[in-house]
């Protein structure tokens, strides 16, 4: 395939992709007769901008679901690189009886979704008395296998005559991991990044089922509850309500994109 016609396909690839947000981005700019008019526009014949972003930024406390988000994706983030990461150098450095039974075990811990485990993780959430606190939305996603596996292929790629080195110098399997181990893992660590914080600040599904407090809610309950509460099918506020949610996603990705692809070609993933 010629160049152009590569740029062709790859430029129709990405319009198709890009074109819910277009259009999400252009509803929060109409008022609701608008959204569904009969004739495709994108550009608003009457602006209602002001008045769909003030109902997504005060209706709800916007800016409290927000940090919950910020807090429960950032601190999820922290706790999986802090017990992945030296899983993973024991599963790719150090030699010792059942290493690759283990490994198989992380394989197969992929394989496993949340909602085949929720009932359990509800009722001992419930036990524990954890239930409508942002503890019980970190908690069990503390251990990511995902984050073993990746971390796992990108030490195999650290030459062993480094880790030799350190050993050599004195240190103890885990200075080697935080001082050696992690610096050179950064951009796995970033690829990771991006996979826990997209997939825990869209994650629906277990704070619909822990949470029943708006003020405690992350960004995808709480456009539940402001549809909900207040607006109903009022498209354009909701709209709003939803580029507010989206672009600090879109900022963190286009922040680590760099990152994020140096990443994944170092660890092997494609």
């Amino acid at each position: 395939m010629s160049a152009p016609a590569r740029l062709a396909v790859l430029g129709l690839a990405a319009a198709l992709i890009l074109f819910p947000f277009v259009f999400m981005l252009s509803a929060s700019l109409k008022p609701q007769a608008e959204v569904f008019s009969a004739g495709l526009s994108l550009w608003p014949a009457h602006w209602a901008a002001v008045e769909n972003y003030t109902k997504a930024l005060t209706r709800i406390p916007m800016g409290r679901i927000l940090l919950n988000g910020v807090i429960v994706c950032g601190s999820i983030l922290v706790f999986q690189i802090v017990f992945a990461l030296p899983a993973a150098y024991a599963l790719a450095k150090l030699r010792f009886r059942g290493r690759e039974a283990l490994f198989a075990l992380v394989l197969l811990g992929l394989l496993v979704p949340i909602h085949a485990i929720s009932i359990p993780l509800y009722a001992a959430a419930r036990w524990a008395g954890l239930l409508n606190t942002l503890a019980v939305l970190v908690i069990p996603f503390t251990l990511s296998v995902f984050a073993i596996f990746l971390f796992r292929q990108f030490i195999r790629a650290i030459p062993d005559d480094l880790i030799l080195a350190a050993r050599s110098d004195g240190l103890s399997e885990a200075a080697i991991v935080w001082r050696i181990v992690l610096p050179n893992a950064w951009p796995a660590a970033s690829a990771f990044a991006i996979f826990s914080v997209v997939a825990h600040w869209n994650d629906l599904y277990w704070p619909l089922i822990a949470i029943s407090r708006t003020q405690l809610a992350t960004p995808p309950l709480g456009l539940l509850f402001f549809r909900a509460a207040e607006v109903g099918d009022d498209y354009g506020a909701l709209m709003a309500a939803t580029v507010v949610i989206t672009a600090p996603l879109i900022l963190f990705f286009l922040f680590a994109q760099r990152l994020f692809i140096e990443g994944m070609t170092m660890t092997g993933l494609k």
